[in-house]
């Protein structure tokens, strides 16, 4: 199968058509462990905001999770990666841990499990699963299931070099605030394509300097995490 190729642009260069800070933001005290296991225990009725990006490869559809972990440090953190330059998909974005999933994976938990330490190096023993949102299904045709958990700290994180280039920690409250959501359009393919970004300045960078390097976060991950922000403040 001939697959058409993949949009090739850096999201940075795309202008900022308006950032949702009308909308209010999840208090930080619902964001507290307790709060999250609450609110996964009896869930409310909401509706998610995004679910279907518009497809622009010919790839077979296949299915993948990925795992939100969230980090139970003073203020909950949430732990992500940076892809590494060499993949095939989605190389050098900022992503959740995960990936396709495996015939003998039972189902999507066990699959985010099973990504996460095989890309990062998380020890299951440190997961508190709480719960899933609904698929989101990205341009490439995966049919990705969030997977929301409890991460205990005190884990040392391996990540595989052929898949990740780092591996940093965004405060919850900053993701669940709208105010630091943008929102960007541009034309691909003869379709509008629409997408939330949340770039985060990071204040701890490793090497050289003391300049905060920008974590750009953005398209599914964005998109998910959007998600995630419409659950918690329904």
């Amino acid at each position: 199968m001939n697959y058409k190729p993949l949009p090739k642009f850096d999201p940075r260069s795309i202008p900022v058509l308006g950032i949702d800070d009308h909308l209010a933001g999840v208090p930080l005290e619902r964001l507290s462990p307790e709060t999250l296991r609450e609110r996964f225990r009896h869930p409310p009725v909401w509706t998610p905001e995004h679910s279907v990006e518009k497809k622009f490869t010919d790839r077979a559809p296949a299915l993948a999770a990925v795992l939100v972990p969230l980090v139970m440090r003073d203020e909950v953190t949430l732990l992500l990666t940076e892809r590494t330059t060499n993949l095939s998909t989605h190389s050098g974005q900022v992503a959740l841990p995960g990936g396709r999933t495996d015939e003998t994976d039972r189902d999507a938990v066990h699959t985010a499990l099973r990504e996460a330490h095989e890309e990062i190096g998380l020890p299951e023993t440190h997961v508190e699963v709480l719960g899933t949102l609904p698929t989101y299904v990205t341009g490439t045709a995966f049919i990705i299931t969030p997977v929301v958990a409890l991460v205990k700290p005190g884990f040392v994180l391996q990540p595989n070099p052929g898949e990740v280039a780092d591996v940093f920690e965004v405060p919850l409250g900053y993701l669940m605030n709208p105010a630091n959501h943008q929102r960007h359009e541009m034309e691909f393919d003869g379709a509008v394509r629409r997408w939330i970004s949340m770039p985060y300045s990071d204040p701890s960078p490793e090497g050289e300097g003391n300049e905060a390097r920008e974590r750009y976060i953005w398209g599914a991950t964005a998109g998910m995490l959007r998600n995630l922000y419409r659950f918690l403040v329904a």
